[in-house]
């Protein structure tokens, strides 16, 4: 959800044609004149609501093209004969759907989520685009509206942030809702604890639902025209929707068999909302992405299914200068990087933003009018790391970090005390206060979806895991068991929390739907058998080890104190176990040649990561040569390790590109690859010889320039990108 976002579909979308025969086998004329896309991969995709144009040429794999409307099938064509792969996305919860809303009795206001006062949710500033609460006759409009690009050739549908927000539920829409669902009289939500929890628990099904309805239609269209489509979902992680106060399906859609995976929607907006950690409140970037990309994945780790992790070279809020948003994006991307599994990545949104768009040349400063469009180093470097994103299928994997198997447990039920009467602590701390004073200490702890804990091996990997129910709550019972189970194998689990929320009085399965006084863990800690001494040390449980800490999480976050006791805590579990916490005041990685780091800050003013060796700087526009660098606190960088390279079997070839690097062949005398851009952006290409080049050449003739170092046999070519390939040849 980015309610800044300027961008609507502005074009009257026309309604999709119906299920006939006729239609059907015009329909599957048009996906095989148009369905097989020059390059067939889907590592790396961006998504437009924008005609083709040079200047957005990044050359990614896929081009998810944004809004069904009459235009559609044209931008599907410009971006298809371009070489692309194309999806399709537009919202599920908003969009630009005025032929549904505007009726002729007026605007359809029951069915826009609606806060207690009256006043409706729109997106962003719009007038006109709200907020639904999805009606089944909202989610017929739906099918037909998404319909039309199965029939255009789409290989995969995006239907984006499936969002209600936690202060509504006082719409007719909503009411209606209640009464299918429950089989009662809608009850205010914000009257009670448990009015709340149930208002929200029926929000989280009604997109649970409206997803599985078109996402059924989808994949039954599909069929009939003799192929398959994917669906996925981008949406921004829990733990940001649960700070701003949003229910979504979040791990609930692993339930349905249509859902193909997500976009985690992790960029400089969610990520830099400020959070607590030794009592001080601030934006950091860097670590509230590691968190939500973190969470991203446990959501489909155990399943199988595919996730691509989002950065946005900008953010919604329009205000801010280029300087921050790279400052902030180059976190984000670190962020994204720690985490091998992930090797799909959607490498920005709003192209035509980034690469045509001006902004502040002071930050926040909206009197001065002073703008300025995307600095030529700034692009350049973002085509670098585009083009290093879509090289990160390695194999090879190096861990620099503490000790690794160690997570902290979040549910999707952590979006249902978000609100009125009695909404959970605002800055989110207990979750952050269990989480950050590991990741503060190089631990690369791992956010562990909860409603996962009955997949087969899911907790497998883990050492220690750390829960609460401050906050969020079990919606099975199945969840302690398979808790119960990992900790008499072996596993250390860490409780904390005073049972003092309110919400473990909701009616609910712990407590006998309110007939008893249970609290969440109840149930929990009759299966380990928890007694007193837990409260002071671990106890023994089979195998394995339970410690319970009866504090609040949320006071962990707010004293200074409070990060110490959760690491003294991890630390007497991890001695019960006969093992040991291995902490460090930097995070890194090595992904084949490529090196991750990111030193962390508030740890101390001597932290520091120092690299030496032979590398190539990639976040310099230049593409510079390193052999020494020292990260300070909070700082951070991406770089490529030409010793590995020239370790392999083939040392010969590109090792850096700022721009999109394909069909790179090697012979004995002679190495030849193209290079694509947007057009206009400096690229750059940076080549491992074994000898000084003895003639370069470029098709179309293009002018470039070239720098040899000798010693270091490194050949550096730039060159004014023209939205097309060009096809260098470099004899030596």
């Amino acid at each position: 959800m980015q309610p800044l976002r300027a961008f609507v579909v502005e074009e009257k979308e026309r309604m999709s044609s119906i299920y006939t025969s006729i239609v059907c086998c015009l329909a599957l004329g048009v996906f095989l004149l148009f369905s097989v896309p020059v390059f067939g991969q889907d590592f790396t995709c961006f998504q437009t609501a924008a005609p083709y144009a040079p200047a957005l040429d990044i050359a990614s794999d896929m081009a998810v093209v944004y809004g069904m409307n009459d235009s559609f099938e044209q931008r599907v064509k410009q971006w298809r004969e371009q070489g692309y792969r194309i999806g399709m996305m537009t919202g599920v919860a908003w969009g630009n759907y005025g032929d549904y809303y505007q009726t002729d009795e007026g605007f359809r206001k029951e069915e826009v989520q609606t806060r207690k006062s009256g006043q409706l949710y729109m997106h962003g500033n719009s007038t006109t685009v709200g907020y639904n609460v999805p009606s089944e006759a909202y989610v017929s409009y739906l099918k037909k509206k998404v319909s039309p690009a199965v029939d255009a050739g789409a290989t995969a549908i995006f239907l984006e942030e499936p969002e209600y927000w936690a202060q509504a539920g006082w719409s007719e829409g909503f009411k209606e809702s209640w009464q299918k669902f429950y089989g009662e009289s809608w009850q205010v939500p914000d009257s009670s604890v448990d009015a709340q929890y149930r208002a929200s628990k029926l929000k989280y099904e009604l997109y649970f639902n409206a997803l599985k309805e078109v996402f059924s239609d989808v994949k039954a269209r599909a069929a009939a025209l003799g192929t398959s489509v994917e669906c996925h979902v981008p949406t921004h992680s829990l733990v940001n929707y649960a700070q701003w106060g949003i229910v979504s399906p979040e791990s609930h859609l692993m339930d349905l068999p249509e859902s193909d995976g997500y976009i985690a929607q992790v960029w400089t907006g969610t990520s830099r909302t400020p959070n607590l950690y030794r009592g001080v409140k601030k934006e950091r970037t860097f670590e509230a992405a590691y968190l939500e990309y973190s969470q991203m994945l446990g959501m489909v780790r155990p399943t199988g299914r595919k996730v691509w992790f989002l950065a946005d070279p900008i953010e919604d809020n329009p205000n801010y200068s280029w300087a921050n948003y790279k400052e902030n994006y180059e976190c984000t991307i670190i962020a994204s990087l720690l985490f091998p599994e992930v090797a799909r990545f959607e490498v920005m949104p709003w192209p035509n933003r980034i690469f045509k768009g001006s902004y502040p040349k002071v930050d926040l400063d909206t009197k001065s009018g002073e703008k300025e469009g995307i600095p030529a180093a700034y692009a350049t470097e973002l085509l670098a790391v585009i083009n290093a994103l879509n090289d990160m299928r390695q194999d090879d994997v190096r861990y620099d970090m503490g000790t690794k198997g160690i997570g902290v447990l979040i549910s999707d039920s952590i979006m249902f005390q978000r609100a009125n009467p009695h909404a959970s602590e605002h800055m989110l701390s207990s979750f952050f206060g269990l989480a950050m004073p590991l990741l503060k200490r190089g631990v690369p702890v791992d956010v562990v979806q909860l409603e996962n804990v009955v997949q087969a091996g899911a907790l497998a990997k883990y050492k220690v895991l750390l829960l609460t129910y401050e906050g969020q709550k079990p919606l099975k019972p199945a969840y302690h068991t398979a808790l119960a189970q990992w900790v008499r194998e072996g596993g250390a689990l860490l409780y904390v929390g005073d049972g003092s929320d309110l919400y473990h009085n909701v009616r609910e399965w712990w407590n006998d739907e309110g007939k008893n006084e249970n609290k969440a863990y109840t149930d929990l800690f009759e299966q380990l058998g928890v007694t007193q001494t837990a409260y002071h040390e671990p106890i023994a449980v089979g195998k394995g080890f339970v410690r319970v800490f009866k504090e609040k999480p949320r006071k962990l976050a707010r004293y200074k104190y409070g990060a110490d006791e959760v690491i003294a805590a991890v630390e007497d579990l991890m001695e019960a176990r006969g093992d040991r916490l291995a902490q460090q005041d930097y995070l890194g990685l090595q992904r084949g040649p490529y090196h991750i780091y990111s030193v962390l800050d508030e740890v101390g003013e001597k932290a520091s990561y120092t690299l030496r060796g032979h590398f190539i700087d990639v976040f310099d526009p230049a593409l510079s040569l390193v052999s020494e660098r020292t990260l300070g606190p909070g700082q951070r960088g991406l770089f490529y390790d030409l010793d590995w390279k020239r370790a392999q079997k083939n040392p010969i070839g590109v090792v850096a590109c700022a721009g999109r690097l394909r069909d790179e062949t090697v012979s004995e005398d002679c190495l030849q690859f193209s290079t694509r851009g947007p057009n206009g952006v400096t690229g750059r290409v940076c080549i491992v010889l074994p000898n000084a080049p003895k003639e370069i050449s470029v098709e179309p003739q293009t002018p470039f320039t070239q720098k040899w170092d000798a010693g270091k046999k490194v050949l550096w070519l730039s060159h004014a990108h023209q939205a097309k390939a060009l096809q260098f040849k470099v004899l030596f």
